[in-house]
């Protein structure tokens, strides 16, 4: 059963606290929209699971088209729809980074700039003090609760947002949060620099190959879903078999245009293998071997479109999983005839 109220908190920072003695501390963050509604954000810095220390990555020049579906969102709480198409979030289907790119960190240890609580601690600071900034917290709501006290800063009535992490591919213990397009993540605008910096989380239990319905983890190889079994399917650095380096997006001329996806392979057979956009439009990878290191121009074909404000190109192996997904935003694609590189 997916999240029950998925959407995204618009508010600006104004206190932020760490809990580094409890079994599963968290990092909080009192937030307040200009309606003057008080929100706790609860940020998980540690797992309830082995092994306990969290997956994270901390882009401090975030680009991608998500942004701009932020863009006009009413401040306070944001009840999102489930589906692409709008800001959700999605770590295995919204190419919002590269998950090889994930690395651990402690919870809460001795010492300046060290574990997760510090790294949180340094950006949602930054965000208090600096003038207009913007944080957008995607996650599951509590509250409003009129007879319950905040139990961190005290205000009433108590409200906020947690779950803020990859919400697929759980163990079976928390198997009950599954569901797609609803991943957790903190985006911080400072519009001073026209400037995003994301923080997002996961657990090293959950899968990165899940399916397109439920959400749950799938075993590679069983031909369901898009996405990985186990703690599986995170790719290590450099292991992708073939890569996406770049796409014409915007080719000269009037539509229809033919626009094209380059691939580069470091291994094996490409033989059934897809590509898919934004909309999950699928179009064939031309079969057969393509030598190491080589390169293959594939154009897009059965209604795959590569729009110019921005979209993600996905590509799948044989069994529908994915191998590799890059993104692309309005700006990338504004001039005609390039080629935009990832």
């Amino acid at each position: 059963m997916p999240l029950k109220a998925y959407g995204v908190l618009v508010a600006r920072a104004v206190d932020t606290r760490r809990e580094g003695s409890l079994d599963t501390p968290h990092h909080q963050i009192r937030l307040t929209d200009d309606r003057g509604t008080d929100y706790r954000v609860a940020v998980n810095v540690k797992s309830q699971e082995r092994p306990s220390e969290l997956l994270y990555l901390l882009d401090d020049d975030f680009r991608h088209p998500v942004t701009a579906r932020l863009e006009g969102l009413a401040p306070g709480w944001n009840e999102l729809p489930g589906g692409p198409g709008g800001p959700n979030l999605d770590f295995v289907r919204g190419n919002l980074f590269d998950p090889a790119r994930l690395r651990t960190l402690p919870p809460d240890v001795e010492g300046p700039d060290n574990d997760l609580s510090d790294l949180l601690d340094h950006y949602v600071r930054r965000a208090v003090a600096g003038q207009g900034a913007t944080l957008y917290v995607f996650g599951e709501r509590w509250g409003p609760e009129p007879a319950v006290r905040d139990k961190v800063f005290g205000f009433l009535p108590g409200n906020g947002v947690h779950d803020i992490h990859m919400n697929q591919g759980n163990s079976a213990r928390f198997q009950r949060d599954d569901g797609i397009w609803q991943d957790g993540g903190l985006l911080i605008h400072f519009p001073a620099q026209a400037r995003w910096v994301g923080v997002f989380l996961a657990f090293q239990s959950q899968s990165w190959h899940t399916d397109d319905v439920t959400g749950h983890s799938v075993v590679p190889g069983d031909g369901d879903g898009d996405g990985g079994g186990g703690g599986g399917g995170r790719p290590e650095p450099g292991g992708q078999p073939v890569r996406i380096v770049a796409a014409l997006v915007n080719p000269r001329g009037p539509a229809p245009e033919s626009e094209n996806v380059t691939l580069i392979n470091a291994s094996p057979d490409l033989t059934g293998w897809h590509l898919a956009d934004r909309l999950d439009h699928r179009c064939p990878v031309p079969d057969g071997p393509l030598a190491a290191g080589g390169s293959l121009s594939v154009p897009l074909t059965g209604g795959v479109q590569l729009g110019n404000g921005g979209g993600r190109i996905t590509l799948l192996n044989a069994d529908g999983l994915k191998v590799h997904g890059v993104s692309y935003t309005a700006d990338q694609a504004r001039r005609e005839g390039w080629t935009v590189v990832f």
